[in-house]
């Protein structure tokens, strides 16, 4: 059964046993206004919890992403790279990479944690 989790810097994780879905939550995205570019990972590329993983272009700004979890990448949403908005369309449903998990940190939030945290 796979488990959603948030992080305090805003990425949400979808863990389905040794794989992990990773993406920006709501907030971040409507925080960071329209996005208009995504440079993101590298299938096999080591990720580390905590560690900047890609960065995302918007009008406003370019922002880290940061790793929900340590692992290897195994899969990357090539999509995003010629439509970085669907983020802002479906920030739940589009997705950055997947990873092959090594390790989850502690202060992962559910939802009713994070809901609280970003009031």
């Amino acid at each position: 059964m796979s488990k959603l989790m948030f992080t305090r810097t805003h990425e949400w994780v979808k863990i389905d046993g040794s794989t992990a879905t990773i993406g920006l939550s709501d907030h971040a995205q409507h925080e960071l206004g329209d996005l208009v570019f995504i440079n993101l990972p590298a299938e096999g590329d080591a990720i580390t919890a905590g560690e900047s993983f890609c960065d995302v272009e918007s009008v406003k700004a370019v922002s880290d992403v940061m790793a929900p979890v340590s692992g290897k990448v195994v899969k990357v949403n090539e999509e995003l790279e010629s439509a970085p908005e669907s983020i802002n369309n479906d920030p739940m449903g589009s997705w950055i990479c997947e990873v092959e998990v090594s390790s989850v940190p502690d202060d992962l939030m559910d939802e009713a944690q994070y809901a609280e945290f970003i009031k």
